[in-house]
């Protein structure tokens, strides 16, 4: 089997339709709308949504909440450092992006506020209080990098979705930023069952990819969580409309072969699963999804539902047509 190259998942984006703020209102956001079976693209309001979703499935929700991850910190030697909390190791402790990483040996001491922090290595550093402590008392929402602004107290509420409801996450599940309250009860007044999953977004749904063969790279493992009822929803309603990337990971990660049939098994656990192009999905057949950066996991997850050839027409089309990208921006409808 011939290897998939990363240079063809890339495209060149115009600064300017990087979205650096949300839209005024969640659901004022564009829809675009990609028919796997026509090859056909409709430009749509996300509002549009309760009349494009068929009324007999259920639409499957990431309720995880972004914790204010992010934490500005002072070297010893009165310089600055940031701190971005990964993952918790015990207490005290906590797995860290560092920016920048220079001079960040073992035994370097930082501050942030009252509290102290202490290197370990390179990616791990402990607090002289509890992590969520720390988070909670001086950490920031982390919004990513090409958003070029300091958080203000909109994104407090803008960069969750309306129904977060587990801290855990260090990025939201973006494509769920388009929501309200009043638009999912129309959905569900339509006949569409909503299904409430978790996976916690971590490293693993950001890294970059660093192999040109794409089959070379690896996920960080993500926390995730399907209940018995939401497994059952899942497994007694089609089509399964899963809202996001992550959304999508976490039930994929779920299916299992019963009776020649493929369902989901509640559970929680962690998934590493990486798709690609090629990939068989087993368990969702429509996907609500943002645009993705260039040469991204995410980008390739997207590829794998609709063919690549469609997605980049897609993406081209978005340019052209200056849809707004990446957190903060438009929407896309796979179906």
């Amino acid at each position: 089997m011939t290897s998939i190259n990363i240079e063809d998942y890339d495209y060149e984006l115009p600064r300017e339709l990087i979205a650096q703020y949300p839209a005024t209102k969640r659901t004022e956001s564009r829809l675009m709308v990609v028919n796997r079976q026509t090859g056909t693209i409709l430009h749509k309001k996300f509002a549009d949504i309760v009349e494009l979703l068929p009324s007999h499935g259920v639409l499957v929700l990431n309720e995880t909440k972004v914790i204010p991850a992010r934490l500005l910190c002072r070297k010893d030697t009165g310089g600055k450092v940031e701190l971005l909390v990964v993952r918790k190791v015990d207490t005290h402790t906590a797995d860290v992006l560092m920016k920048p990483k220079r001079g960040m040996n073992k035994g370097r001491k930082l501050t942030i506020g009252d509290v102290t922090a202490e290197v370990i290595d390179r990616q791990t550093v402990r607090f002289s209080v509890p992590v969520d402590d720390v988070i909670q008392s001086y950490g920031q929402i982390p919004l990513p990098p090409y958003i070029k602004r300091a958080p203000n107290e909109h994104d407090y509420e803008r960069y969750q979705t309306v129904y977060a409801r587990v801290p855990g996450s260090i990025a939201a599940p973006t494509a769920g930023l388009h929501f309200t309250k009043e638009l999912l009860q129309k959905i569900e007044q339509k006949g569409i069952k909503i299904a409430k999953i978790l996976l916690h977004v971590g490293i693993g749904t950001f890294t970059p990819i660093r192999t040109r063969e794409v089959e070379k790279h690896r996920m960080h493992e993500e926390y995730f969580e399907i209940s018995p009822s939401a497994a059952n929803l899942i497994n007694t309603y089609k089509p399964v409309i899963a809202v996001g990337t992550t959304t999508v990971r976490a039930l994929e990660s779920a299916a299992k072969k019963v009776a020649n049939k493929w369902i989901v098994i509640p559970q929680k656990g962690y998934t590493d699963l990486f798709i690609y192009p090629g990939y068989n999905f087993k368990i969702v057949d429509m996907l609500v999804t943002n645009f993705h950066l260039p040469r991204t996991t995410l980008l390739l997850l997207v590829s794998a539902f609709a063919g690549r050839d469609l997605i980049m027409k897609a993406y081209n089309e978005a340019i052209k047509t200056r849809y707004r990208f990446y957190s903060y921006g438009d929407a896309m409808l796979i179906v």
